[in-house]
């Protein structure tokens, strides 16, 4: 927790409202079979925290009655839970849009065999990391062995159609720097994707995304470690832009925890920051239906500058 312990201070990032709710960001649970540098999460295979079937009820009870038609899953390995499939077949069946975070190493876990067959089923949006078009680099951040593993993964999601043209199975790959930076040029970054995963290894996708890593958790900590986290403060700092503020996820979008609690981002998730919603200190999932939360303050702390610096940073990649 040191990490987050600066960014909890008073900040001088503007206050921002919420707009119109449009994605449901549901946080499966803490549990996955990797543990990267970069995860604000602080995922990996020996945490415990994972949603149970009456939560899993309870958001498509709110799915039903809202009338919100984007979920968007992500963990850890959200595919770890053992409601996930169940969660996304009620999805689809009520025409929500399902988008699947996904590490790509998950779709060869011993439990996990026709995951990518139940994704191209029920045309769930693939978004998976891959921080680099290079063996070493990706090992280097994620594991040895990942990034061998992520290319056999896109192949196998590429010859159920996903990446095509006209299939509509759309994959994005997600890209996020190695170090204290930011993330360069998303639309030239993504051509040179393009070019080299073709060239190398035949494979095809729909977009890329560049994703600034949060100075918070495992990142914070790491940063911290070495003396570098005020300096990545202060980058972000510097390279705040205005015309961000009025593209930020967490306007249309409320995160959702394991325990079906209610968080303004991901981000202000792993900080503990509830979003502020009503009179209880965490509005729960089973009770947003109650709240009018247009308009309502989002909590803002300065771990925000990461979202706003720059050309912008979101889960749908720049702004």
């Amino acid at each position: 927790m040191h990490a987050t312990l600066p960014l909890l201070e008073k900040t001088d990032f503007p206050a921002i409202r919420r707009g119109k709710l449009e994605t449901l960001q549901v946080n499966l649970g803490y549990l996955c079979n990797q543990q990267c540098l970069h995860c604000h999460v602080n995922a990996g295979p020996k945490r415990k925290e994972n949603m149970t079937a009456e939560t899993v009820e309870q958001l498509i009870d709110y799915l039903k009655a809202s009338g919100v038609k984007r979920l968007d899953l992500t963990g850890g390995a959200p595919e770890m839970n053992p409601n996930f499939k169940h969660l996304v077949t009620a999805a689809r069946k009520l025409g929500v849009h399902v988008i699947d975070r996904c590490n790509l190493t998950i779709l060869f876990e011993s439990k996990q065999q026709g995951l990518a067959q139940f994704l191209a089923d029920n045309k769930v949006e693939v978004v998976a990391s891959l921080p680099c078009y290079l063996k070493d680099n990706v090992d280097k951040q994620r594991g040895k062995g990942v990034f061998d593993a992520s290319i056999e993964g896109l192949k196998q999601l590429n010859q159920l159609g996903y990446g095509k043209d006209g299939t509509g199975l759309t994959l994005v790959l997600m890209y996020n720097p190695q170090g204290p930076s930011l993330p360069p040029s998303q639309v030239e970054l993504e051509n040179a994707y393009r070019e080299r995963l073709q060239q190398d290894h035949g494979i095809a996708f729909n977009h890329l995304y560049t994703l600034t890593n949060m100075p918070i958790q495992r990142f914070g900590s790491m940063l911290i470690s070495k003396g570098e986290f005020d300096g990545y403060m202060q980058l972000l700092r510097d390279n705040f832009s205005q015309q961000n503020l009025n593209n930020l996820m967490c306007l249309s979008l409320v995160s959702i925890d394991w325990q079906g609690f209610v968080y303004d981002c991901d981000f202000n998730q792993m900080l503990n920051l509830p979003a502020p919603l009503g009179d209880k200190a965490k509005t729960h999932i089973k009770d947003l239906l109650n709240q009018n939360i247009n308009g309502k303050a989002i909590v803002v702390k300065d771990h925000c500058y990461g979202c706003t610096a720059g050309q912008g940073s979101s889960c749908g990649g720049a702004l």
